[in-house]
């Protein structure tokens, strides 16, 4: 009869059967589970097993199927998407979830195989695979247009109230808190492992650990900044289905109009709507029957008019809508913009997305795929074109205003005009495609954006979560999902550039090349 205990001695003797559960355990540190204490098991787990790999080929398989336990789990949502379209089957999701994962699990697998090199000191190792994994990560925010979606940094957030660990964003940038995240994980491993690194080293590391985990449970104490531009942000709470329904058009319209109405007549405010905020044409130009097919009449005027009526005197709104780029009449793709009107009416400028999402804006390899009967996300053929980058729009009293449209907020050090800085970001978004656990995910990695630059986040969005984010990356005011509200205050002022705001992610490059280098120096003295 084979006893508890021998069956479990068998999973442990199994590395290669281990390594995608403890990748999944280590993906329950982020939201909305957001037991970190699963991150630093799970990556401590990895690392053990990376130390007793027999061979490179060994290493780089570990690190691997540990990454297509971690990112299957952690990026469930994507798969929530294909519920929201009929072009292409629902099943289709799980798949494309799984496949995305065996690409982004290459990432963990080449910190693995680096670090490998390193394994016979422990301290060497610790460092190199913290410095080995920053490399990692930064290169999966850029590779292939990027996905940088759930860095390991985002974990060591605190609540909404606190900090956490995350309290180091400024310095070193969420890549470097990454690496943070792994020392910690490689501190673990060495505290419950007595026998084998010695009883001194277990000691001093679990002392080391309890001291820099102490951020991760110590409560907040910043005081509530005061600011000077009044604003009111509006989540409509507008059901996924019924965004793209033409029949719905003018209801959801006049959902976001009464949630917008002023309070006190006159109040020059700042007005804030979400991704998809209108479905209007706001732009003349275009041929009518594109006019036609919108909420209001088939006349861009009349639709702004209204839509400064529904503002009131003395506000300035800004709100996601759609641009089309025609060439010879013709249209030829299409802008996700975020578009500034006055009081008036008049368009006082706008700002384009340029960080589109593959398969959501447009169809990569288009000529090759959409025979295939792969289509996008997202209704209708036309693909997004990206804008140039980021950009800072001088509102006037309304302050500077940093535009992030939904998704490319996610991107470190990529999310801010450096030779223009803004006073704030505006993130409009539409989270509703994401189900359960995207949205949260989304908003923690807003709140690193708001530490890294030392910026108030601005987040509107169609179903929740909306948030107010001061610079320290404390949420101040929030809406949770499906709840039709909205928020008024004034926004939190701005910190002095960060030294993340001055240098970006050289900062977290410099880290990985000082652990590095210090961890071939340990491994040189011990061999020598």
């Amino acid at each position: 009869m084979v006893t508890a205990r021998r069956l479990i001695a068998q999973f442990i003797s199994r590395p290669r059967l281990i390594a995608p559960i403890i990748g999944a355990l280590a993906a329950c540190g982020f939201e909305p589970l957001h037991v970190w204490p699963m991150l630093l098991l799970g990556l401590g787990g990895l690392i053990a097993l990376t130390a007793r790999a027999p061979d490179r080929r060994s290493a780089v398989l570990l690190g691997w199927l540990w990454g297509v336990g971690h990112f299957s789990l952690g990026n469930n949502w994507i798969a929530t998407a294909f519920t929201y379209q009929a072009q292409m089957p629902v099943w289709l999701g799980w798949i494309a979830v799984f496949g995305l994962s065996l690409y982004l699990a290459v990432y963990p697998a080449l910190a693995a195989l680096a670090a490998w090199h390193f394994r016979r000191r422990p301290l060497a190792f610790g460092l190199a695979f913290s410095g080995c994994w920053i490399l990692a990560e930064w290169l999966r925010s850029w590779v292939f247009t990027g996905f940088a979606w759930n860095p390991l940094g985002v974990a060591l957030l605190g609540d909404f109230n606190g900090q956490g660990l995350a309290l180091l964003a400024p310095w070193i940038g969420t890549y470097g808190l990454s690496g943070v995240a792994v020392l910690l994980a490689s501190l673990l491993c060495l505290a419950v492992s007595p026998n084998q690194y010695g009883r001194r080293w277990s000691q001093a590391s679990a002392a080391l650990l309890l001291a820099l985990l102490a951020p991760m449970v110590m409560p907040a104490t910043l005081p509530k900044p005061a600011g000077h531009v009044p604003y009111t942000l509006v989540q409509p709470n507008i059901a996924q289905p019924d965004i793209d329904n033409a029949a719905q058009f003018e209801s959801q319209f006049l959902k976001t109009a009464r949630l917008t109405l002023p309070l006190v007549p006159g109040q020059q405010r700042l007005v804030l709507w979400p991704e998809s905020g209108v479905p209007d044409y706001l732009r003349g130009g275009y041929p009518p029957a594109f006019y036609a097919e919108t909420t209001y009449a088939a006349d861009p005027d009349q639709a702004r008019a209204r839509i400064a009526r529904v503002m009131g005197p003395g506000g300035l709104l800004l709100t996601g809508s759609v641009n089309l780029n025609l060439q010879q009449g013709r249209v030829v793709s299409a802008g996700n913009v975020v578009t500034v009107l006055d009081d008036k009416g008049a368009i006082r400028g706008s700002y384009a997305k340029a960080h589109l999402v593959p398969y959501g804006e447009y169809l990569p390899l288009r000529a090759v795929l959409q025979p295939l009967g792969l289509s996008r996300l997202v209704a209708g053929s036309i693909d997004f074109s990206p804008g140039p980058g980021p950009r800072t729009l001088d509102l006037g009293p309304w302050g500077k205003a940093g535009i992030q449209i939904c998704y490319e907020l996610i991107f470190s050090g990529q999310v801010v005009d450096r030779t223009r800085r803004p006073d704030y970001i505006f993130n409009p978004s539409n989270d509703g495609w994401f189900g359960s656990w995207g949205p949260p995910q989304h908003l923690a990695q807003a709140r690193l954006r708001a530490l890294e630059e030392g910026l108030p986040v601005l987040r509107s969005t169609t179903s929740g979560i909306s948030a107010v984010i001061d610079a320290d990356g404390i949420v101040r005011q929030s809406l949770p999902r499906f709840t039709p509200g909205r928020m008024d205050g004034v926004v939190p002022p701005p910190h002095e550039p960060t030294l993340f705001a001055r240098y970006g992610n050289l900062l977290a490059l410099v880290l990985s090349g000082i652990l590095l280098s210090i961890a071939i120096l340990v491994l040189r003295r011990a061999e020598g």
